[in-house]
């Protein structure tokens, strides 16, 4: 009997007892009374040197049914609120219970707003804050915003277009507050911190034109009505961590002068943040956008941090200004970001690294060959898929530059992983000095070679599995070795030729995407060659009888290279992300070697046969532009052949123009005259100056075509789109 009676004990605690004491303890409520009221307002308390009127834990009946007390309540309290003096009262309304409508700016100060009128109402600090308020109206005005009532008063040259403000002296607390009624604080100066964490406004809440003058909280607030914050000006922090808006909100031509915080935040309704002036941070990291949100010519100064936001709507950033980067990083975009005509500044960019975006449900829009600039992505790994998804978001809005620029940026981030996998330390078979050298310390170098001895690391995050490793060692030296298997020397030739090749294309074409790069350089090729032909055919000797051009044939050439040159290197510059590198590349390919031959041949000297006779021959059987490609630089050796292919004349003023046609020829195989090299009497060296050069234009004009494939719109369509 005992047992049972202590097994139903134990039941009705467990099932009754234990939910009273895992609830929150709900404060008791007093209903507000006018004889309550008046005791309170008497003696206020004091916190951290302020003096406050303490109406908290209360239930305040302001409904119209109630309209006595009311009036009793707002004309006490307005009459202890407005007071000057140099102690300004604040109101603490903490854990109450507000039935009916709240007037809140009816206990502020009326108070016009013209530096005149208000001299002598305000303290030395309180006209500091409002001259900050007549500075912020001044830049708002600078940048096309709309001027509230207040702003053209204080921009106002005369008393007549004076216009009245409610000035609340005092620190304001609403933490926890309930209110059933609308709450009103429209057009309201705050000189004084308002602390509004886990407040509840069932109804609709305004505070149009409200300026904070100090921090403004409102965390863990919820707003389950319209919420009005339209022409707002927020002078301080202001907090809306983990706030719930679950009707639409308007923040329309609000300024925020420090950082605001929305992080966490869940807007279940359109949100309206257009022509917001952000002059500081904005964290809007982990808030959840469930309709859509607009920031339309809204301007950020500060960063813009959406880390792991949730748009299930339109997000649209359109006209909207950054001058610092916008972190997206493993954001979720479920409809359509729009960010056309947004400027970016030179430093701002968008962090797209692990951003959850499919390119078959929603869309990133922004303008064509300037919002894939913009786009980053901090690392290939676990990012090849987001890259994938927006060139092809790009694709089908046959965006083609914006598609290409994040294909480079994917071949970018390749070419540092593989630079990576070559001259890292490979964690599983690098020796103990060189581990030492990297920064383990010898105990954890042992670790790590008893470890690889049983079973190879796999991953990087397996080195935390050593009891000698900590976390900050393995943040430290985590980037900077590989873990993987490791390479043979076979394996390791050819991973070093795919970064070469890798490499030639980021930097001659940007990898397929940059046409313009691609001409720079044929340009500064054909130059090059060109003169190179011009040389050797033309300076041949001084004595005993010299073969060299004339004054006049020189100076064209040297100013139709030097034209070309610059076109080239103008070209490479406008185009090249690396120009410097992009032209260290192009000389090492086409100099050493002619500069080599060029000198053996100079070296040698010239003593053959046809010596006044130039080297180069063209077809003299027609004139006209032809495409080349099946054609080598040297004649046939068939008679009948020999007899079409004319020697170059020397004694033509526009006799330099062959050895570009020639160089053209080589390098695009196309040209206006078939111009070869002769077969009989021509140096070795020349020959192999020829054959090289047209070497160099099969793989010239192989990066050409294939550039040109991924950068015509209708032949992308045909390649990617299905």
């Amino acid at each position: 009997m005992l047992a049972n009676a202590f097994l139903c004990m134990a039941f009705f605690s467990i099932f009754f007892v234990l939910p009273a004491w895992g609830l929150a303890a709900q404060p008791e409520r007093m209903p507000l009374t006018v004889e309550l009221l008046q005791e309170r307002l008497r003696t206020p308390t004091r916190r951290e040197g302020n003096l406050i009127v303490d109406l908290r834990q209360m239930v305040i009946d302001l409904r119209p049914e109630n309209a006595a007390f009311g009036d009793a309540f707002y004309q006490m309290l307005r009459k202890e609120l407005q007071k000057t003096g140099s102690k300004p009262l604040g109101l603490d309304l903490s854990y109450s219970l507000i039935q009916g409508d709240f007037i809140g700016s009816d206990l502020g100060l009326r108070t016009p707003l013209y530096a005149q009128a208000i001299a002598p109402i305000f303290t030395v600090t309180e006209k500091e804050q409002l001259e900050r308020l007549r500075v912020v109206c001044l830049q708002s005005f600078a940048f096309g915003f709309s001027i509230s009532k207040d702003c053209r008063s204080l921009l106002a040259t005369s008393a007549t277009a004076s216009s009245d403000i409610s000035v609340f002296r005092g620190s304001l607390f609403l933490e926890h507050t309930s209110f059933t009624g609308t709450v009103k604080f429209t057009n309201t100066f705050f000189l004084q911190p308002v602390n509004a964490e886990g407040a509840i406004f069932q109804q609709q809440s305004d505070w149009t034109e409200t300026r904070f003058s100090r921090t403004a909280s409102f965390a863990n607030a919820t707003f389950r009505q319209q919420s009005q914050w339209q022409g707002s000006i927020f002078f301080d922090k202001s907090n809306f961590r983990q706030s719930q808006f679950q009707e639409s909100v308007d923040f329309q031509n609000s300024i925020f002068t420090d950082t605001a915080s929305f992080n966490q935040i869940n807007f279940q309704q359109i949100a309206k943040f257009q022509r917001v002036w952000w002059q500081k941070n904005a964290d809007f990291s982990g808030a959840r956008f469930a309709s859509s949100v607009q920031f339309t010519k809204s301007i950020f100064d500060g960063l813009l941090s959406l880390i792991e936001a949730i748009f299930e709507q339109t997000v649209t950033f359109r006209e909207a200004q950054f001058h610092q980067p916008v972190n997206l990083q493993s954001a979720s975009i479920l409809n359509q970001a729009d960010f056309s005509d947004a400027e970016f500044s030179q430093q701002a960019y968008l962090d797209v690294s692990g951003v959850a975006f499919n390119s078959n449900q929603a869309k990133i829009l922004g303008n064509p060959g300037e919002i894939g600039k913009k786009l980053l992505v901090s690392a290939l790994q676990g990012n090849q898929n987001v890259l994938r998804n927006l060139e092809q978001n790009f694709r089908q809005l046959q965006q083609i530059a914006d598609a290409n620029q994040l294909e480079y940026t994917k071949q970018r981030l390749q070419l540092a992983q593989l630079s990576h996998l070559l001259v890292g330390a490979n964690i599983n078979n690098a020796s103990k000095k060189r581990l030492l050298e990297l920064g383990f310390s010898p105990t954890q170098t042992e670790a790590i070679a008893r470890r690889r001895a049983v079973r190879p690391f796999r991953n990087s995050s397996e080195l935390l599995t050593l009891l000698d490793i900590d976390l900050e060692t393995y943040t430290q030296l985590s980037s900077r070795v590989v873990v993987g298997e490791p390479f043979s020397l076979g394996r390791w030739l050819l991973q070093a030729w795919n970064w070469l090749t890798l490499n030639l294309l980021l930097l001659l074409s940007g990898y397929g995407t940059n046409f313009c790069l691609v001409l720079g350089i044929g340009s500064i090729a054909i130059a090059f060659f060109g003169m190179l032909f011009w040389l050797v055919d033309r300076f041949r000797r001084f004595h005993p009888l010299p073969v060299v051009p004339p004054i006049s044939e020189s100076a064209c050439i040297a100013a139709s290279f030097s034209l070309l040159t610059f076109l080239g290197v103008f070209a490479i510059f406008h185009s090249a992300e690396q120009p410097w590198l992009t032209l260290g590349c192009l000389v090492i390919i086409i100099v050493p070697v002619p500069a080599v031959l060029l000198f053996r041949l100079y070296q040698k000297g010239r003593y053959h046969d046809l010596m006044d006779v130039s080297y180069f021959t063209e077809d003299g059987s027609m004139r006209q532009l032809r495409l080349l490609l099946g054609r080598l630089p040297v004649i046939p050796r068939f008679p009948m052949f020999r007899d079409r292919y004319l020697p170059l004349l020397w004694d033509r003023r526009w006799n330099w123009l062959n050895y570009y046609d020639f160089s053209l020829n080589n390098l695009l195989k196309i040209g206006f005259n078939d111009i070869r090299l002769r077969d009989r009497h021509l140096p070795g060296i020349i020959t192999t100056l020829a054959w090289y050069q047209w070497s160099l234009g099969v793989l010239y004009i192989t990066l050409a075509l294939w550039t040109l494939s991924r950068t015509i719109p209708g032949l992308n369509l045909l390649i990617y789109l299905k």
